[in-house]
């Protein structure tokens, strides 16, 4: 990989533009890292406004695009998914059929979803926008969990910060794990994350259609340690369990034993980010009985594990201090 083409367009993010320029634009020749021939193209060269107001002047057009070896689309305003620039698009695919490599950051999927490309194939986007992608292109496996997919030549990344792992990702296939490590060091970032996007997403309590299984969610809530059988949740609610289930379904959109162990695992990222208690104690007090399961349940749902996840993410006083 040699060249590397970076399409922005009208209401490009700044950050996520910064990431590709970052991961391929800088001259780390002192480090013993191969320069990229790394140019900025638009469909209209010239002024390009961004989406927080200022405008970067590009002087290349989407010529150069055609013969990168990789192409970057960086991120789209929303109002644009459903109206991408066809000439954009048409690089896209052409960049697909020759073989080039082809990244997208956040929204920047929906640019190669458009262009038909993504097909059949897994791809991700920020979770925000996942449920929307999927929506609008069903023929794409929508992955809302991970922090970038890759099939094929084509690497799709989740939300902002999630590009730089996708880029360094591709950085480790095309250099080498040795030159891809000491490129994270010289940003100051790991080389790569474990885990997903899972693990950042916000999740609060569905919007219900009825009220009359509040009360006992909202009891739920506070006695997630107890044994919260289908059966006991139904006995609270003065229901039989077979019309609780369906009711909860209903209301929910889930099962009843579904929602609680994601409702135990939240529970159990707040305490590890606001506590400094012990694993075992944790489990206890978030229902999973056991260290172990409470392992297995972080694994399973977020891909990483609590003591990683306090790592990242405790806000305790002596967690604090050592960031400082």
């Amino acid at each position: 990989m040699h060249t590397v083409a970076c399409v922005v367009q009208e209401g490009f993010a700044p950050f996520e533009f910064g990431l590709a320029c970052e991961a391929f634009g800088l001259d780390r020749t002192d480090d013993g890292i191969p320069s990229f021939d790394f140019r900025i193209v638009a469909s209209d060269p010239g002024p390009v406004r961004s989406n927080i107001g200022f405008t970067i002047d590009v002087e290349h057009d989407l010529a150069f695009a055609d013969e990168a070896d990789l192409v970057v689309i960086t991120p789209i305003p929303r109002h644009a998914w459903a109206q991408v620039d066809e000439r954009v698009a048409d690089v896209v695919r052409r960049a697909v059929a020759r073989g080039a490599w082809l990244l997208t950051v956040c929204s920047g999927a929906f640019v190669v979803a458009a262009a038909g490309v993504l097909d059949g194939r897994r791809a991700t986007t920020h979770w925000k926008y996942a449920e929307t992608m999927a929506r609008m292109y069903p023929r794409i496996d929508v992955d809302p969990n991970v922090l970038f997919v890759q099939d094929g030549r084509i690497i799709t990344s989740a939300g902002t910060a999630a590009g730089l792992d996708a880029c360094l990702h591709l950085l480790r296939i095309e250099l080498g794990a040795e030159m891809a490590n000491t490129i994270a060091r010289r940003m100051v970032v790991p080389p790569q994350r474990d885990g997903g996007q899972a693990q950042f997403i916000d999740k609060p309590l569905p919007a219900t259609t009825s009220l009359s299984l509040a009360p006992v969610t909202d009891w739920a809530l506070q006695n997630l340690g107890a044994d919260l059988s289908v059966d006991r949740l139904a006995a609270h609610a003065h229901m039989s369990p077979r019309t609780f289930a369906r009711r909860f379904k209903a209301d929910y959109g889930t099962t009843p034993a579904a929602w609680l162990a994601r409702q135990r695992l939240i529970h159990a990222q707040r305490l590890l980010e606001q506590t400094e208690l012990g694993l075992d104690v944790i489990a206890y007090e978030c229902g999973f009985g056991s260290a172990a399961v409470l392992r297995q349940n972080f694994a399973r749902t977020l891909g990483t594990t609590p003591t990683a996840y306090r790592a990242r993410f405790s806000c305790a006083p002596d967690a604090a201090a050592a960031v400082a």
